[in-house]
């Protein structure tokens, strides 16, 4: 199941903050396309190439995110207990954490398709939820609904459900944990050492 998340989170979580004129669900629908036509395609990355595949995360998907976001939605409470420093590091390496699995899950791809929902985007809305689903052959089609805002640079996203389980929260107890028994340093220190020990292949620029 792990990996199937895995999966889903890192090749369907994609829109673009350049393209102010196009909703967000039309923006997933065609970045997350074209990401699974580029899969397709590349024999490298299906072969197990994770280079590659960080190169693909680093440039259609990682952009797209707020990790500063996602990762002051992690900590919950805690947040506040970080330096400015300690935040921007933080969000630095829960990003390398986040796009190293991404790009592990991209080598799994198989034939699953998306079915993007239609939102209803109301006029002024800035925070929207848009819904989705993983289609896989024999397999129950799997929930995935991602939670987007719009700032000054367009639309970005800062958190996904897959069949009812956020990927932020899910983190979220862990790091609590390691904050009430090492502090902001030893959950710094822990996500250092996380990212060291595995092929940690992109880093924030």
């Amino acid at each position: 199941m792990k990996s199937v998340v895995a999966f889903i989170s890192s090749t369907l979580i994609a829109t673009s903050v350049i393209a102010h004129g196009m909703a967000p669900d039309a923006l997933i629908k065609s970045v997350s396309g074209e990401v699974l036509e580029i899969i397709r395609a590349d024999k490298d990355i299906q072969s197990g190439n994770i280079q590659k595949a960080a190169d693909l995360v680093e440039k259609k998907i990682a952009p797209n995110f707020d990790f500063l976001h996602m990762t002051r939605l992690a900590l919950g409470r805690d947040w506040r207990q970080a330096s400015a420093e300690q935040q921007k590091a933080l969000a630095n390496e829960f990003q390398i954490l986040l796009v190293r699995t991404y790009s592990r899950a991209l080598t799994e791809y198989k034939n699953q398709t998306i079915d993007v929902k239609p939102l209803a985007l109301k006029s002024g809305e800035t925070d929207v939820k848009v819904r989705s689903e993983i289609k896989q052959p024999g397999a129950k089609a799997i929930q995935l609904d991602y939670y987007l805002q719009k700032d000054n640079a367009g639309w970005k996203i800062y958190d996904i459900e897959v069949a009812g389980i956020s990927l932020v929260t899910n983190y979220r107890e862990s790091f609590a944990n390691e904050v009430r028994n090492s502090g902001i340093d030893g959950l710094l220190k822990t996500l250092q050492t996380k990212n060291k020990s595995g092929d940690t292949v992109a880093s924030k620029k």
